[in-house]
């Protein structure tokens, strides 16, 4: 019999096995590869990205992960806020000046100008009300995150305001893969607050790219892991748990004593057949939203305009942020070397209008708007990739809060791990696996010790 059985080997269930190493463990993981929704190819010095790509910094459970396993990261040395829209690129100054150097009618200035002030104060009051506080726990935090501003929507939050102005805050409030009018408004203005990286942020960017660090704790535990392993169900006992499983046409069973279940929550409703009623509810109304995201070796032979930006929101295209993943190297380098690496993200609404489409009209569609944002990028392609995510990401919607507290809940042997745990993504998908982990490991040891003493 194994100690922990591990269902799902994404971003959380690696984390979670890190921290497990020590056990006699087992990671069964549905797909052909490792990492989920962190996926990063190296070209180079460059890296194309399909997925997460920035990461929590000092005092967050991401660099102690990264610490531990020796993965190496930087601040994201180029700017988070760029911005691109009515033919106008703006990558320096002040946000608040950009309503005022954008192409706009008076009436449309003036709509961004009342509306930015409202979000910039309730950014910082975001900020206030759910910064950490002394001896709290991040449990208690997590809450409190949710609770802010969670009644109403973001659309209900901006009120009727003029399609330019709803243009420029859609890009930012969409990264969460839900849309203005399907995201709470304390989830929307959370949002400003990590991109602006006021109170909290994610700012910190992975050397080699993102899948360096899922590919690492790969490495260690490569005997233990299992791919193409579709788990049908997690069944809960007094003194151990049992998964079944097939894998190339074969079913298969494994005994354990405890389970990390690090599935997207529908999955985890789905095959934890006998979790707590009130558990497996709250895990039914997690809410996911899809995207489609695209990866763009390029080839320029010098400097280009957008190198001092990371990330730039384009508002009426086809993407809602394009992100430099090579602007990592220009952060590090002392003259501008040749190459780069674009990636084109579309969530929610319109990752729906690209998914049906083919990879190659996906790609062309893509590159009409990069040329219109990035001056002459279909000159300097080299490589082009599509992903496309059904299962996207987690975002928190009006009610959402009233949930929390049943998804905490551990039961007895089984512990939940991912990103819709709380949020902040990458990072709440590594502290919630840390919390698994460090639960299975308390039962653990506490069986063991009751054991040699009997």
């Amino acid at each position: 019999m194994k100690d922990v059985v591990i269902i799902g080997g994404g971003l959380a269930g690696l984390a979670a096995a890190w921290r497990l190493r020590y056990w006699d463990t087992v990671v069964l993981e549905a797909g052909g590869r490792v990492g989920g929704r962190v996926r990063s190819e190296k070209r180079g010095q460059y890296f194309l990205n399909w997925g997460g790509h920035v990461f929590g910094g000092p005092n967050t459970s991401t660099h102690e992960l990264l610490s531990e396993t020796g993965t190496r990261a930087i601040n994201v040395p180029g700017s988070l806020a760029g911005l691109s829209m009515n033919d106008k690129l703006l990558i320096k100054g002040p946000l608040q000046t950009y309503p005022f150097r954008i192409p706009l009618g008076m009436g449309d200035r003036a709509a961004m100008v009342r509306a930015g002030m409202k979000v910039s104060a309730d950014v910082f009051r975001y900020a206030r009300a759910t910064r950490r506080r002394p001896g709290e726990s991040g449990e208690q935090r997590q809450q409190r995150i949710y609770d802010f501003e969670n009644t109403r929507s973001f659309q209900e939050y901006l009120g009727n305001i003029s399609p330019e102005a709803e243009a420029l805050f859609r890009p930012t409030v969409t990264r969460s893969a839900g849309d203005p009018e399907q995201i709470s408004a304390g989830a929307g203005i959370g949002y400003f607050s990590l991109v602006w990286n006021i109170g909290q942020g994610l700012s910190r960017s992975i050397l080699g790219g993102p899948s360096t660090l899922t590919e690492t704790i790969a490495a260690s535990q490569r005997e233990r892991i299992h791919l193409n392993a579709e788990v049908d169900e997690l069944v809960q006992y007094k003194d151990h748990v049992v998964v079944r499983y097939r894998q190339e046409g074969a079913e298969h069973e494994v005994r354990a004593r405890t389970a990390v279940l690090a599935t997207p929550a529908m999955v985890s409703r789905k095959i934890g057949v006998n979790l707590p009623a009130a558990q497996r509810e709250a895990l039914g109304r997690v809410k996911y939203g899809s995207y489609v995201s695209a990866a763009f070796l390029t080839n320029e032979d010098g400097p280009r305009p957008w190198d001092r930006a990371y990330g730039i929101a384009t508002p009426k295209r086809s993407m809602n942020v394009v992100l430099n993943m090579g602007n990592v190297v220009r952060g590090t380098e002392s003259f501008r070397q040749p190459g780069g690496s674009i990636m084109a993200f579309s969530p929610a609404s319109l990752a729906e209008k690209l998914l049906p489409l083919s990879d190659e009209r996906i790609i062309d569609t893509y590159v009409a708007d990069l040329d219109q944002v990035l001056k002459g990028f279909g000159s300097i392609i080299e490589e082009a990739h599509v992903q496309r995510w059904h299962t996207g990401a987690p975002f928190c919607f009006p009610g959402r809060a009233k949930i929390q507290d049943a998804l905490m809940r551990p039961a007895d042997r089984v512990f939940l791990a991912g990103d819709y745990l709380g949020s902040l993504y990458t990072e709440t998908a590594i502290t919630s696996a840390f919390t698994a982990a460090q639960n299975a490991a308390s039962l653990l040891a506490t069986e063991r010790q009751t054991n040699l003493a009997r």
